[in-house]
């Protein structure tokens, strides 16, 4: 894992850059960016393993009340990259089983995280990134993006999100997407229980901060507590 960093337990405002992740901390706020622009942020092994590894540190940290996830550039994260993926199709049976287990770690760590998490999700989302945005405990996106379950085009199926993804949605409202790999569009996917809110861009950094604040009034060890309740 390359990284440029300029992390700390106890300043104010901190970063560090990894290969393909942006972790920074301001105040009591930790921002996560996905950041493989260039590939629509799709996941690979290597994003997998240092999203968890953000994740758990971010965990361990007192001083973090908030975590806001996000995408760099035009998409949120458009699933599982494809190479990783054939990958893993080509592989043995234990290989295959280790991968799918590893991503279904990263989204538990996600899930679990003793923090709120708030998806700011500035484009369009796919596979992987529903289930990403299942996880999350509020989710906002713009109009303009695009959201899908497409596993099914690549004869595959969206197993290791599928908890995540029923338990947000709900059974019948899934089935309207889960199996089909169509297309839907932000209201869709608010009616989905995807989107909590459909916000502009332009105000979508406002609306993120809306959300942020009233968990700086509140305790955040009874916030940890009622969200593993």
């Amino acid at each position: 894992m390359n990284s440029d960093s300029s992390t700390s337990d106890t300043g104010h405002k901190a970063s560090a850059v990894f290969d393909f992740i942006v972790y920074e901390v301001k105040e009591t706020l930790a921002l996560i960016t996905i950041n493989r622009p260039e590939k629509h942020n799709a996941l690979s092994q290597a994003l997998i393993d240092m999203m968890q590894d953000t994740v758990n540190g971010i965990a361990a940290r007192s001083d973090i009340r908030v975590v806001v996830l996000t995408g760099a550039g035009t998409s949120f994260c458009a699933g599982g990259d494809l190479g990783w993926m054939q990958d893993q199709m080509a592989a043995d049976a234990q290989t295959r089983r280790e991968g799918a287990r590893e991503l279904a770690m990263m989204l538990n760590a996600l899930n679990e995280l003793p923090k709120p998490l708030i998806a700011r999700v500035q484009g369009n989302a796919f596979g992987g990134g529903i289930g990403m945005m299942s996880v999350a405990d509020v989710a906002l996106g713009v109009p303009e993006a695009k959201f899908g379950l497409t596993e099914v085009k690549l004869g595959l199926i969206p197993a290791t999100i599928s908890p995540y993804v029923l338990a947000r949605m709900g059974e019948d409202k899934a089935r309207r997407v889960f199996m089909s790999a169509r297309l839907f569009g932000a209201e869709e996917a608010r009616e989905l229980n995807l989107l909590a809110r459909v916000v502009e861009a332009d105000s979508l950094d406002a609306a993120v901060d809306a959300e942020v604040l009233p968990y700086l009034a509140a305790a955040p060890k009874a916030v940890a507590a009622s969200k593993a309740l």
